[in-house]
């Protein structure tokens, strides 16, 4: 039987969950995920945990925060007066939006706290700090 090795193309049906059992993210009622195992594609603990399934095989994958997407970093979070940002752009906290850099490049960010007068922007990565746990099934070597 064929398995997975650095390199192949391969098909995966994923459940993500978090510690408290919530989840989070599944391809369960779409099409399996596809990528190139090594190629950093996916969260760096999930992909080493691919190597030598085999098509049909299921497993369990616990992965820590360092090895998905890192720990919450605290200067991740930026104030921002209230002032600065256009009316028209909804603040409700939770709201994802992109934050242009000096640079040009577009950071997206989630808006974490509102004030009369400041927002505070996240820019970490919503799981950041979590560690997290997926149900894998191994759909197809391509």
């Amino acid at each position: 039987m064929t398995e997975v090795k650095t390199g192949d193309t391969v098909r995966i049906h994923y459940t993500g969950r978090l510690e408290d059992g919530t989840v989070f993210d599944s391809s369960r009622e779409r099409e399996p995920l596809e990528f190139t195992v090594g190629s950093g594609q996916i969260i760096p603990g999930l992909e080493n945990a691919l190597p030598g399934m085999s098509v049909g095989e299921e497993k369990t994958v616990q992965v820590p925060c360092n090895e998905a997407y890192g720990e919450h970093d605290p200067n991740g979070r930026q104030e921002v007066p209230r002032e600065q940002i256009p009316a028209e752009i909804p603040l409700d906290p939770g709201t994802a939006l992109q934050m242009q850099m000096p640079d040009g490049r577009a950071v997206p960010v989630t808006v974490a706290e509102v004030g009369e007068q400041k927002v505070v922007l996240d820019a970490n990565h919503p799981l950041a700090g979590q560690d997290l746990t997926f149900d894998v099934e191994m759909v197809e070597i391509v």
